[in-house]
């Protein structure tokens, strides 16, 4: 999955990670990896998240906070800035979307869109 705007491209893949999710408590854990890609010609940093997650019974869960991981990355055009996190879930599949907000050095800031990407227990039939 990807989304570019403003020539910010949001890559994710996930991964449904089996060793640390219990089923049999409806508990399953996912992981998301990231990838920022600056492809505009000016430098932006990115300021917060927004995050809406779905499980698949259609409950929504909304998630806003400062940077990511910790971080409030800055990229120069050209530049590139990757992380994992984590999503646990009482449902074995579920989605995931939002928005990085960003700022442009000297001018306005603008809302990235990261995509909508599921999460998905491989062994359950759907």
């Amino acid at each position: 999955m990807e989304a570019i705007t403003q020539g910010i491209r949001i890559s994710v893949q996930t991964e449904y990670l089996e060793d640390q999710s219990q089923p049999d408590q409806s508990f399953y854990l996912f992981a998301y990896h990231i990838k920022i890609s600056n492809q505009s010609t000016q430098s932006v940093q990115l300021i917060s998240r927004h995050w809406i997650i779905t499980n698949g019974e259609g409950k929504k869960e909304e998630v806003r906070g400062e940077g990511v991981i910790g971080q409030q990355p800055s990229l120069m055009p050209g530049e590139s800035f990757e992380y994992t996190s984590f999503c646990p879930l009482n449902t074995p599949m579920g989605t995931m979307q939002g928005s990085y907000w960003m700022e442009i050095e000297g001018a306005e800031g603008f809302r990235a869109a990261i995509p909508k990407f599921e999460f998905k227990n491989p062994y359950t039939l759907h």
